[in-house]
């Protein structure tokens, strides 16, 4: 088994501060986060925030010994009109030292105003390279939407054909956009892979239903072996989305994401 960093998603948190989320998952054992700046939906940190709103989620961050692994900043990468927005994104990331930034193709929580062929994905993305540069950081395209396989992104990420961009396999969006059973998308695309959101499903497959790890049917020991095989290091963050209700209330998130870390723990991994 490789080593892995292990880092809960804020989105787990969606519906409550950032502070809620800070203290939730410090309470569960963990020392990595990955923040959420996705518009319309979950909006921890964001580039219309104040400075000094960024500077007290940055020193809260700091002083409960939490590292930012990456910062999901999702636009739609196949509108130019978005792309300014992006490289705010890209901005605030550095703020934060995230030294991932994570986006799906298309937007992630609002109606995509426009879609875009393989090549001006890959143009779009292009744009952003000196910058990912200059701040030594990498983005990863998730599955997602009509993107919902790593088998499709792949497509795109060889049009870039940039050490910078990779993929953010999501393995329940993967069922539940892909419609793919995930070892056989992870094992053809392994090397492309450069982060993991970790994310249980159950219920049918169309079904919002995203509970903890370990609720659900994902077959992680089996699609981490793939990655252990094939030499595959990429950080784990644990998204927790439950059903389209949402959770009942703080202590249902806080439970969820306590018991993710201990299934974690049971399969030998470190906090």
């Amino acid at each position: 088994m490789l080593p892995r960093t292990i880092a809960v998603n804020s989105n787990c948190y969606h519906g409550y501060s950032i502070e809620e989320a800070v203290h939730g998952i410090v309470a569960a054992g963990f020392h990595a986060i990955e923040l959420t700046a996705t518009k319309g939906w979950t909006e921890h940190v964001f580039p219309d925030m104040s400075l000094s709103r960024l500077l007290r989620t940055r020193r809260l961050l700091e002083e409960a010994g939490l590292t930012v692994v990456a910062m999901s900043g999702h636009v739609n990468l196949m509108d130019e009109e978005r792309i300014a927005d992006f490289v705010d994104n890209i901005e605030v990331a550095h703020f934060f030292s995230a030294p991932v930034i994570v986006s799906s193709v298309g937007e992630a929580h609002l109606k995509d105003r426009t879609s875009a062929g393989d090549d001006l994905v890959a143009s779009n993305i292009r744009t952003f390279l000196p910058l990912l540069e200059k701040y030594d950081m990498n983005l990863v395209l998730e599955t997602h939407g009509e993107h919902g396989t790593a088998t499709r992104l792949a497509s795109i990420v060889d049009l870039v054909s940039s050490p910078r961009v990779g993929i953010c396999y999501d393995t329940a969006n993967a069922i539940f956009y892909g419609d793919v059973k995930g070892v056989e998308d992870v094992e053809a695309n392994a090397d492309l892979i450069d982060y993991v959101h970790i994310k249980d499903k159950a219920g049918e497959r169309t079904e919002w239903n995203f509970p903890a790890l370990g609720d659900g049917y994902v077959d992680f020991p089996s699609i981490l072996s793939v990655l252990d095989r094939a030499g595959n290091h990429s950080p784990l963050s644990i998204e927790i989305e439950f059903t389209s209700c949402g959770a009942k209330d703080l202590a249902e998130v806080d439970d969820a994401v306590r018991r993710s870390g201990e299934y974690l723990r049971h399969l030998g991994y470190v906090l």
